[in-house]
């Protein structure tokens, strides 16, 4: 927090051009205390405020900033390459569910055709019915991993339970906390603790501070790195399964040196608004995707709807490095 604190004497004209200066500068807000003295609390997402550069402004006693809470989020840098799919992004897909060898072959064989690192496929579904299909546990991760390193390839899957963060780690190069764990912090201790790569979904009801705050969980006990993943919040809208607020994760990038990335498929809910929702992420600077794609989707135990053909995903793939170009995204700046 940054905060700027007034002398007695200060006059009305003096504050006002200190608050002109502050916003001229970046400041996406200023907050004014009045008591004995006057103080001005800055909001400054993007720390474009330095204040030193208002110390001698007329009227001001002193300026004063507080640590922060995520330091590790706000300034720790991934220590491992996350590049998957498309130079400078971190693009992952694959099911929703792992549901035989056959199923996740022909995804993977795809999937490594098309220059993708990292796929999904869970194992532990969590669903909002007893009776869904629950994944395949065990017995799913070992299937996925077995085929993915056969094309070349590093899978991604969610852990739902602190007790099974050990068996995964042995066969996933990402541990994925879904959108009901973001806040379930033994999980996140353990997750960090494995020294993998961890992503990090929104929660359904989070806000973007309190998602930094799981992160900063993770960073802690150990994690490499976070990719923190927009998948949609609840709203009262109905039309889309979930809200996709790129805003938020675009807000997320100015506070955090970790990759920030979309998740469409669960924002959607159907296939016929995926590709726009991930196009969208990208357009709006955003690292990458993570997008649910099947061989046969008609035939898809959980998701279904949502699911990309694989042929939709290779059209995907062009239009997203199309984008890229058209926005010259190597000096592309928002």
């Amino acid at each position: 927090m940054k905060s700027i604190l007034f002398s007695t004497t200060a006059t009305p004209l003096q504050l006002a051009a200190v608050r002109r200066a502050l916003v001229s500068a970046g400041a996406a807000g200023v907050t004014v205390l009045e008591g004995d003295r006057t103080a001005f609390i800055i909001s400054d997402p993007s720390d474009d405020i330095h204040l030193d550069d208002y110390r001698n402004f007329p009227g001001v006693e002193g300026v004063q900033q507080a640590s922060e809470k995520n330091q590790r989020v706000a300034h720790t840098a991934p220590s491992i390459n996350l590049e998957s799919g498309i130079e400078g992004l971190t693009v992952i897909a694959g099911p929703c569910g792992i549901e035989s060898e056959e199923q996740i072959a022909t995804v993977y064989e795809h999937l490594a055709k098309e220059g993708l690192r990292f796929v999904r496929g869970g194992a532990y579904k969590p669903r909002t019915s007893p009776h869904d299909f629950q994944g395949k546990g065990k017995n799913g991760l070992v299937i996925a991993s077995e085929i993915a390193r056969d094309y070349g390839l590093q899978l991604v899957s969610e852990v739902v339970d602190p007790r099974d963060v050990e068996f995964a780690a042995q066969h996933v190069a990402i541990i994925q906390i879904g959108t009901r764990s973001m806040q379930n912090f033994p999980l996140l201790k353990e997750a960090g603790a494995s020294r993998l790569p961890v992503l990090l979904k929104r929660g359904m009801s989070a806000t973007v501070e309190e998602w930094i705050g799981a992160g900063e969980h993770l960073l802690v006990a150990g994690a490499p790195a976070v990719i923190f993943c927009e998948r949609g919040i609840r709203t009262f809208e109905s039309i889309t399964r979930n809200t996709l607020d790129l805003l938020g994760a675009a807000a997320l990038k100015e506070r955090t040196t970790m990759p920030v990335i979309v998740d469409p498929s669960h924002a959607a809910g159907r296939r016929s608004l995926v590709i726009q929702g991930a196009l969208a992420g990208i357009a709006a600077g955003l690292d990458g995707m993570i997008v649910e794609v099947h061989n046969d989707p008609a035939s898809a135990r959980s998701d279904a709807s949502q699911a990309l053909l694989l042929a939709d995903f290779s059209r995907l793939l062009r239009l997203t490095r199309n984008i890229r170009e058209a926005l010259s995204i190597d000096s592309y700046s928002l």
